[in-house]
């Protein structure tokens, strides 16, 4: 069943609203509240004339796309009344993720991944609904906060062509065999080490390494992680100074706090390093492949052996799929209009699921039955989540393909074995997809050619 698959979210907003959506993020970012577009029209100073500072692959990264994409981050930064981290900082920060940015829309672009223009609609419809506002109101932020409509989309393509790219090739290294459920399963219920039991909320800054990175590089980046350490520990706030400084996923938007987790979920690596640490405490700086890291316990507590309840959710989708015959635009607007025929009850949905829908479920008039949380992709599950039951969506656009959705109720329940073992799957998954990601990650930036230039001017 195509969407009963976990994972990666479409970090729309990043890009569009912070340009230091980092080089690994894989999680959806938060929403773009009322006022993170501000009302005011950005202040610029006087404009330096434009100037190539970097090229990838023969394609240029100008000075001007620098400092517009900083000026959105420090709008963000002066909306949440955090500290600016120094301008030249910043600047490089944005510069590298600017270059690992356009390695894999370039590549996006040679393997043929594609995005119309209904897609965008989409998108940014989402973006207006999530905030409880049209889109004309959105666009009007979007100008007041000093950047056009036309960017606004061109960076909204630009993160639906970077997902559709990062699905396609992370899928088939994050398979999951029945034997990594059991080793998941074994290690849970033998009790083999404390941390079995135990459930994490940390803190994370990452200073990644680049692939292939000359030892001087490696060292200069050892000793900004160790600096970072010393100012931490020193007392300086660890939200913050991840927010400024950390390569990890998302870490702008959340502080590099990764939630709540059982250990089992987390990386190896976190769950050694804190085993010995109480609440408060700051790990040393420790080396992965990806680079260096540092990891503050926020909460650490004793997890509950109880059967797993859920809140459950009973659903049904009309799937359609792009093709030669169909373009993205053509599904959407069908879509659309089978939603009109069903509430104007002129069709029912399950009639139109079994005559249309291109997935296995339209024998069944499209039901899922009843599905946890995670067993579905995120563009799927959170549209599902924002549903009242009997309420049916508008067309939404995953990875499989494009989608009507209809809840049909939510219950309470305590999950089987079978269920277990299906929760279990989604959360090795997730952990495979976050150490594909920041492999592959490091693969695109280390095949790119950089050149660099001349030096931003802010």
């Amino acid at each position: 069943m195509p969407p009963m698959m976990k994972k990666l979210s479409l970090a729309l907003l990043a890009a569009v609203l912070a340009a230091s959506a980092a080089a690994q993020g894989l999680r959806a970012t938060p929403q773009l509240g009322p006022g993170r577009l501000g009302a005011e029209p950005v202040q610029r100073g006087p404009q330096a004339a434009d100037f190539i500072v970097a090229v990838v692959n023969s394609e240029p990264i100008t000075n001007n796309e620098v400092r517009l994409r900083m000026v959105r981050y420090e709008q963000q930064l002066a909306q949440q009344g955090s500290p600016m981290p120094p301008r030249t900082q910043l600047a490089r920060e944005v510069l590298e993720r600017l270059i690992t940015e356009k390695a894999q829309l370039q590549l996006a672009k040679e393997t043929g991944v594609r995005a119309d223009d209904a897609t965008v609609d989409l998108a940014e419809q989402n973006v207006a609904r999530q905030n409880n506002i049209e889109v004309p109101e959105l666009r009007q932020r979007v100008v007041a906060s000093g950047t056009t409509v036309a960017q606004f989309r061109d960076d909204l393509r630009n993160q639906i062509l970077l997902q559709r790219l990062r699905d396609r090739e992370l899928e088939p290294r994050s398979k999951v065999s029945e034997a990594d459920i059991d080793a998941f399963l074994r290690e849970q219920e033998s009790g083999v080490s404390d941390t079995n039991s135990t459930e994490l909320n940390l803190q994370h800054i990452l200073v990644v390494v680049p692939e292939g990175a000359p030892a001087s590089e490696v060292a200069q980046r050892q000793a900004k992680a160790m600096k970072l350490l010393e100012r931490a520990r020193a007392g300086e706030d660890f939200t913050q100074l991840a927010r400024d400084n950390s390569d990890a996923a998302g870490a702008a938007q959340n502080g590099g706090q990764i939630g709540l987790r059982a250990a089992d979920r987390l990386p190896q690596l976190f769950v050694d390093v804190t085993k010995d640490l109480k609440e408060g405490q700051i790990s040393d700086v420790v080396r992965s492949s990806a680079g260096f890291h540092i990891v503050k316990v926020l909460e650490k507590r004793q997890a509950t052996r109880a059967g797993i309840s859920v809140t459950q959710s009973h659903a049904r989708h009309i799937l359609l799929r792009a093709g030669p015959n169909l373009s993205e635009t053509q599904a959407i607007q069908r879509l659309a209009d089978f939603k009109k025929r069903i509430e104007g009850g002129t069709a029912t949905f399950a009639e139109l699921a079994r005559d249309n829908s291109q997935d296995a479920s339209a024998k069944n008039g499209g039901d899922l039955g009843w599905a946890s949380p995670g067993m579905f992709v995120p563009e799927f599950e959170d549209v599902l989540n924002a549903l009242a039951p009997g309420q049916i969506s508008d067309p939404v656009v995953s990875r499989f393909g494009i989608h009507l959705i209809q809840l049909i109720e939510r219950r309470q329940n305590t999950l089987g074995p079978k269920e277990q073992r299906e929760v279990a799957r989604n959360l090795v998954k997730e952990k495979k997809l976050d150490e594909a990601y920041v492999r592959w990650s490091q693969e695109v930036r280390g095949r790119a050619y950089v050149e660099y230039r001349e030096p931003p001017v802010l």
